[in-house]
């Protein structure tokens, strides 16, 4: 009868031991989880047209969000690139995320960057309220990676510096469980 016993409880033991003794330590996600996450701080921000607001006001959207200087080098442009291609990719899901710019200097933005601009959120923002807020990874900077904020208005994921095609499939893998994990939740718009 012990032996019975034994056999039956031998896996529920197994899961304690393994869940609270071993515990195992693998991810599936290939973006960094902010921890612990930052909420939309209360960040002044300006239109490329001059109209102010708030930076609070992206809330209840999914934002895919990447900062550089107006003159935007190539990393800006490749960053830009895969926020592009990271939301289309998502299908029917695409009007659940938003892309965001900060622009975090009074330089213009290139004429060339405006047509792909066309469907994105690029703000002006004050360099020092960005940096208080973001966080790149150690040795990288702030405008090297694409960070992700939920529709709650928490900074929760930073993407690798350095994005390239096999990265961006990584993230693109991210982004589908987020949306699809949260779509009990989030309805698209704001």
């Amino acid at each position: 009868m012990m032996l019975v016993l034994l056999v039956c409880a031998s896996p529920v033991i197994a899961s304690y031991f393994a869940y609270y003794v071993i515990r195992p330590e693998g991810r599936r996600n290939f973006g960094e989880l902010v921890d612990p996450q930052r909420p939309l701080p209360a960040i002044a921000t300006q239109t490329l047209d001059g109209k102010a607001g708030q930076l609070t006001a992206l809330k209840n959207q999914w934002l895919l969000l990447s900062v550089a200087g107006g003159a935007c080098d190539v990393r800006c442009e490749q960053n830009l690139y895969f926020q592009r291609q990271l939301r289309e990719s998502m299908g029917r899901e695409k009007e659940r995320m938003d892309r965001v710019w900060l622009v975090n200097d009074e330089a213009p933005v290139r004429e060339a960057l405006l047509p792909a601009l066309a469907f994105a959120t690029v703000l002006r923002v004050a360099a020092g309220d960005v940096a208080q807020w973001l966080e790149p990874a150690p040795g990288k900077r702030l405008q090297d990676h694409i960070y992700l904020v939920d529709p709650l208005g928490n900074l929760m994921m930073r993407f690798p510096a350095d994005m390239d095609a096999d990265a961006a499939a990584k993230a693109k893998r991210d982004l589908e469980r987020l949306l699809r994990a949260s779509s009990s939740w989030d309805k698209e718009g704001r």
